[in-house]
């Protein structure tokens, strides 16, 4: 059995629950899969990340698992390599990822940290968005000027 196969298998309960809650996209939304995760977007989801995320202003996408939950199509767009990292901490944690999630906010919390920007496994994810980012304007860059191709 591959390596991909045994990941999906790991995180597939919490994919379960991303499903469950992708399907609201079907109100005016779209659902669509992109580099093996699923992406889902809509109006419903955008006003159920505005409005039960406890994050002011809410959240622009959020990871269930293989599935990622977005306002719209420019915030998966805009959010895609800070939730694939969160896709990757799943792939590691499996179904004790949402545990561990909350025990480090938790954790945060009781440190007198911010309970979500603290958080280690969102700290991961912007260092590694962050590396991301700039390598792909380096690429954009040398590519523009005949290098790297």
């Amino acid at each position: 059995m591959s390596t991909r196969v045994l990941a999906y298998a790991w995180v597939s309960p919490a994919t379960a629950i991303g499903l469950v809650v992708a399907l609201l996209a079907w109100v005016r939304g779209s659902i669509r899969i992109r580099a093996g995760v699923v992406e889902a977007e809509g109006p419903v989801l955008a006003w159920c990340l505005k409005t039960l995320v406890p994050i002011r202003g809410g959240a622009a996408a959020i990871t269930i698992g293989h599935v990622v939950i977005g306002q719209d199509r420019d915030a998966l767009a805009c959010t895609r390599a800070h939730e694939r990292v969160h896709v990757a901490q799943y792939e590691r944690w499996g179904v004790f990822f949402l545990p561990a999630y909350a025990a480090a906010s938790l954790w945060a919390a009781a440190s007198g940290q911010h309970f979500y920007l603290d958080n280690r496994f969102e700290r991961e994810a912007r260092a590694l968005e962050r590396g991301a980012t700039e390598s792909a304007r380096r690429w954009s860059q040398s590519s523009r000027h005949g290098y790297g191709r």
